[in-house]
């Protein structure tokens, strides 16, 4: 009875079009008191013991990193570098597009800011080359969720933080799939736009290019190579991040316009122009802030509440008897591994990625660990599930800001994603049944 009530008072509060964490709030609490007869002040405490860690940090660091980012010219650079290289190949601009997303979501971890700071660039560039309406929203919206299987991924942050794992063993679980579905996007890009027109290449502008490009481009490289040799953490990676992009955006990239300070000029007027002629304004720089810390007070109050959902249920049991009970009841592991698919599948086409990994992965993971799967590979995974629920109605996120941001229709979007899924599906069904594509830069 205790649970019915539970269920009927989550459907009431969906049905009253209440948000996502204040439905979470209340579940919580009730069963904080009614289920587990725990105190409601335990509760609050749970809170903090979720946010009470360092690898948080991580994620408004990455947060801002990717935003400034994306309001300076890294991403201008990286898509000139790409370009200039790729342009004389068929569906050279469609490959630079795929490798531009790639390397952008190596930098900031979040699909939304990659697609948004590259579609911004690339679209109405390759609809300018010949390149069809279909395949340029398509592209775009599907090369950007690559930021949540690459390294640094926020996705990936969130599971570890949730099941307890090892963050950068993770990040570096990623590194084959993302390198797989970029290798897939990018075939596809040569094969469908054969008969595009070609640039030819030429050694100047590929110098000039890669003089430009060339501190962006080194920051994906030192980021997966710190990770992977242990150097950085993922809070240190994502401080390394933020650090980068603040030096070479004020420091190095000169806005191309910019005169001269004038003659005569005080010290104090020459510092505010030569601030005042870089890529990233410091007035800029507080509307990024904004809105990075606008992102984040939506996150952290999910988080806070699902850590102590989270505990609650552990600390009652639950979990463990709902993995011996399925575990029992389903004895062949892929059989397992198949429902759990088709599961992620349908909430990724229902609910956001964070929210999905924050409830979903402490109850899922035991189950799959039960039957043999290694945890970092279900991690890849499930995150791979939840990377295609991007691009699938109602709720993907990518077709929502792309409507948005490219002022289309959103069926129009919806059909130019179509083949991107396809390739996803099949991209998904080899993470699933190959697991050395994640584990074996591990050494598992």
């Amino acid at each position: 009875m205790t649970w019915l009530i539970l269920l009927l008072l989550i459907v009431a509060l969906i049905l009253l079009r209440q948000s996502l964490v204040l439905v979470l709030a209340v579940a919580t609490a009730y069963v904080h008191m009614f289920i587990a007869k725990s105190k409601i002040e335990f509760l609050i405490q749970d809170f903090w013991f979720t946010v009470d860690r360092e690898v948080l940090l991580s994620i408004p660091l990455f947060m801002l990193a990717g935003n400034i980012m994306s309001r300076g010219s890294i991403a201008t650079r990286l898509i000139g570098f790409m370009q200039a290289f790729t342009a004389s190949l068929p569906g050279g601009l469609g490959i630079a597009c795929v490798l531009s997303c790639a390397a952008f979501a190596a930098i900031n971890g979040s699909s939304i800011v990659t697609m948004l700071a590259i579609g911004s660039i690339m679209y109405p560039a390759l609809i300018s080359q010949g390149y069809s309406k279909s395949y340029a929203l398509g592209s775009i919206a599907s090369a950007g969720t690559l930021g949540i299987i690459i390294p640094p991924s926020i996705p990936l942050i969130l599971y570890g933080i949730m099941t307890e794992r090892d963050i950068s063993k993770l990040f570096v679980a990623g590194i084959g799939p993302g390198l797989l579905l970029t290798l897939m996007f990018t075939v596809y890009a040569v094969t469908t736009n054969w008969n595009t027109v070609r640039i030819p290449f030429k050694i100047v502008t590929a110098i000039k290019s890669f003089l430009s490009g060339g501190f962006a481009l080194a920051l994906p490289f030192i980021m997966i190579g710190g990770i992977y040799s242990g150097k950085f953490s993922p809070t240190e990676s994502a401080a390394v991040s933020l650090a980068y992009a603040l030096f070479i955006e004020f420091f190095l990239h000169r806005d191309e316009g910019a005169k001269a300070a004038p003659a005569g000029a005080g010290l104090a007027q020459k510092v505010l122009h030569y601030f005042g002629t870089r890529q990233m304004k410091p007035k800029a720089l507080m509307e990024v802030i904004l809105e990075t810390t606008k992102l984040l007070a939506t996150l952290l109050p999910l988080l806070c509440i699902a850590g102590s959902l989270n505990t609650i249920l552990d600390h009652s049991g639950i979990p463990k008897q709902m993995v011996t009970a399925l575990t029992s009841s389903i004895q062949d592991r892929w059989v397992l591994m198949l429902g759990i698919n088709v599961l992620l599948l349908i909430v990724g086409c229902l609910m956001d990625a964070g929210s999905a990994i924050l409830i979903l992965a402490p109850l899922l993971e035991p189950l799959a660990v039960a039957k043999g799967f290694d945890p970092l590979h279900f991690g890849i995974i499930m995150i791979a599930n939840l990377e295609i629920g991007y691009l699938t109605p109602p709720v993907g996120l990518n077709l929502i800001v792309a409507m948005a941001a490219f002022k289309e229709s959103f069926g129009t979007i919806c059909k130019a994603v179509i083949p991107f899924i396809v390739i996803m599906m099949v991209w998904l069904v080899i993470v699933v049944v190959y697991p050395p594509l994640s584990l074996f830069l591990i050494g598992k």
